[in-house]
């Protein structure tokens, strides 16, 4: 790899670094007056179109299985949410958003409909927008590309192969 190459990555990982924290400062804002925070929010968020797993919400979300159960479960104890059974497994409920939690996300509605539009402006349009959106996705879809080839150093060793006869 060329100093160019890990140059561009480091300034790309300063960006997304430093875009994730603006991102979350201003969900805060948006989130507070409807009495959530950023993360219930997000995880509110992933469970509107349908009830998913605790699992399936980390995975859409990016982040570990833990987080999500541990903001779950503060959910389901604020009547925010509801764990259903699931069809597909039965220990691995689905979280699903309660009529309270669903009103809770409406509220943020005119203030995310308003960031949206000063972004719009700011970016120079909805053709920018959208270019700005699919950029991203390259760079998420890459990496996770990439990391599906990198061992995790985490994973514990692979087993020796099994020794096999030669032939002949």
């Amino acid at each position: 790899m060329s100093r160019a190459q890990q140059d561009a990555l480091s300034r790309t990982a300063l960006g997304v670094f430093r875009l994730n924290g603006q991102f979350l400062a201003v969900s805060e804002k948006l989130a507070e007056p409807a009495g959530l925070t950023a993360a219930w929010w997000q995880v509110l968020g992933a469970v509107l179109p349908e009830p998913l797993p605790v699992a399936g919400i980390a995975r859409v979300m990016g982040i570990t299985r833990q987080s999500v159960q541990r903001i779950a479960d503060l959910l389901v104890r604020e009547g925010l949410a509801a764990y259903e059974p699931n069809p597909a497994h039965r220990r691995a409920k689905l979280l699903a958003p309660t009529e309270a939690g669903r009103a809770a996300v409406r509220r943020i509605d005119p203030g995310h409909a308003e960031l949206a539009a000063e972004l719009l402006r700011e970016l120079g349009g909805q053709d920018a927008f959208d270019e700005t959106v699919r950029v991203l996705d390259r760079l998420s879809a890459a990496l996770e590309r990439i990391s599906g080839r990198r061992p995790d150093p985490q994973d514990p060793p692979a087993a020796p192969p099994t020794r096999t006869p030669s032939p002949g």
